[in-house]
């Protein structure tokens, strides 16, 4: 088994794409044609779409997008770049270094508390 995709249902879409492309460096590509808006996000070495965001109504009390974390692992080579780039987001963050392992780890807050990790195998 491995991951096929993520879906995250949400009433704010737009700033919830925005945020996945900018942290996972991920693209919105082709998506069938849904009865529901929503975008298909690609990633660009595998071509497979990861992460799929399902358009819901904003009504009072319907607050969505609900999860633990997604986690991503990186290119060990572009750690400095992604981490610039997160500092300068907006977004909290927190980052870490595995004790043993010395797996890199970025911890990101999006748009409805959800986390995304970032994990880069340990520095040269």
């Amino acid at each position: 088994m491995h991951l096929n995709h993520y879906a995250v249902r949400t009433n704010d879409l737009e700033p919830l794409k925005e945020f996945f492309c900018d942290v996972a460096e991920l693209s919105p590509g082709n998506r069938p044609p849904l009865r529901f808006p929503g975008y298909w996000l690609y990633d660009a070495k595998s071509g497979a779409p990861v992460i799929h965001l399902i358009g819901t109504e904003k009504t009072p009390g319907n607050d969505t997008g609900a999860s633990d974390h997604i986690a991503f692992t990186g290119d060990g080579s572009r750690y400095e770049k992604i981490f610039s780039k997160v500092e300068g987001m907006g977004y909290p963050y927190e980052y870490r270094t595995q004790v043993g392992s010395g797996l890199r780890q970025i911890f990101i807050t999006g748009p409805h508390g959800i986390v995304v990790e970032l994990s880069f195998p340990p520095a040269a």
